[in-house]
């Protein structure tokens, strides 16, 4: 068996990290007002009747499927992707981002391609780009690294921060396209170094590693937008579901149990990778998707309905998927808070 953190990705170790940093930056400045979000999926802070909401992210080692393959025109989408899906989750509508590219060497060829990207996933999550950096790095960067930073803008009332999640809400999955841009450590480790395939071998239902890997993340900004300002919707929580998986749920309100009980089939890329590295059932739901990339918290089936009725619109399976409870008897140890995922007839909690 394996496990993420042999392919060197320790997410409790992460989680240290994250806290050990953050415990250090104390200074405030004093006539500038942040939103007190704690560690949600975005920071902001107050300008007039709104925040201003600002979020960071990158393609991660996608990046080295991308360089494998010689194919780079989806990552500037997956970078998109992952910083605009983060802005949502507190009813912000993303306007505008900033790239960074870094490199040790890159050809025209493939800043074209990756410029292509950034205009596809651009256009999808209608922001501008306005501006970024490269930085040609020979003696720290190998290969290429893309980042960036989104701004986007919410009204002061109508944030969605999850703290009115409570027992009785319903959870609502939308379908992810597939890996999207969190585990590749883990993936890459069980098709290249277990599985020992080639980046264009097939596997076993007619993709290639390469088409699989390189699928890009789903973004959601138009459906889940549109959900936000259906006067019939109360949106509660919204969480983009990435590494960590359904633990992410614990930013919105970590005083209930996000009890996971009626997920979709897994996409097939995760059944391989299951297959192929002998990987634990808990261990595929600490760090992958698994066919759900981000949720909606409603209060109601009627509102559930509607959610889903928007996601079909937009071409994304949606279903409820879950439900918000007081606690979940795994055991017979209470659990009161955290994520509790029902798979294959067994209680997964992730803490």
């Amino acid at each position: 068996m394996i496990t993420y953190k042999d392919a060197g990705v320790d997410i409790s170790h992460e989680d240290r990290v994250i806290k050990a940093l953050v415990s250090q930056i104390t200074f405030k400045r004093s006539d500038i007002k942040p939103a007190d979000l704690g560690l949600h999926y975005a920071g902001a802070v107050e300008f007039g009747d709104y925040y201003l909401v600002l979020s960071t992210d990158g393609v991660g080692s996608k990046m080295i499927v991308a360089e494998m393959a010689n194919k780079f025109d989806t990552v500037g989408i997956d970078m998109i992707a992952m910083n605009v899906n983060d802005a949502i989750c507190i009813g912000a509508e993303p306007v505008a981002l900033v790239d960074y590219l870094a490199v040790g060497h890159i050809t025209e060829e493939i800043a074209e391609q990756i410029g292509k990207g950034l205009n596809e996933g651009a256009k999808e999550a209608n922001i501008n780009i306005v501006g970024g950096e490269t930085a040609t790095l020979p003696d720290m960067i190998k290969g290429i690294d893309l980042a960036g930073t989104v701004l986007a803008i919410v009204k002061k009332d109508e944030i969605i921060t999850g703290k009115d999640v409570k027992p009785g809400d319903l959870i609502v999955g939308l379908r992810s396209s597939g890996i999207h841009s969190n585990g590749l450590s883990l993936a890459r480790k069980v098709f290249f170094d277990i599985a020992k395939l080639n980046i264009n071998d097939k596997l076993s239902y007619g993709k290639t590693v390469a088409e699989e890997l390189l699928t890009p993340t789903r973004i959601y900004v138009k459906p889940v937008l549109e959900m936000i300002r259906d006067e019939e919707i109360y949106v509660k929580g919204l969480a983009h579901i990435t590494g960590g998986s359904f633990r992410k749920l614990k930013r919105l309100n970590d005083k209930v149990v996000y009890y996971i009980n009626d997920l979709p089939e897994p996409l097939p890329i995760f059944k391989e990778i299951q297959r192929l590295g002998n990987v634990p059932d808990e261990e595929m739901f600490r760090t992958f998707n698994m066919g759900v990339g981000f949720c909606v918290i409603v209060g109601s089936e009627e509102e559930a309905e509607k959610v889903i009725k928007i996601s079909d619109k937009y071409g994304i399976s949606a279903k409820i998927v879950g439900e918000v409870v007081d606690e979940v008897n795994i055991n017979n140890k209470k659990i009161k808070s955290g994520a509790v995922v029902d798979y294959n007839g067994k209680h997964i909690l992730l803490k």
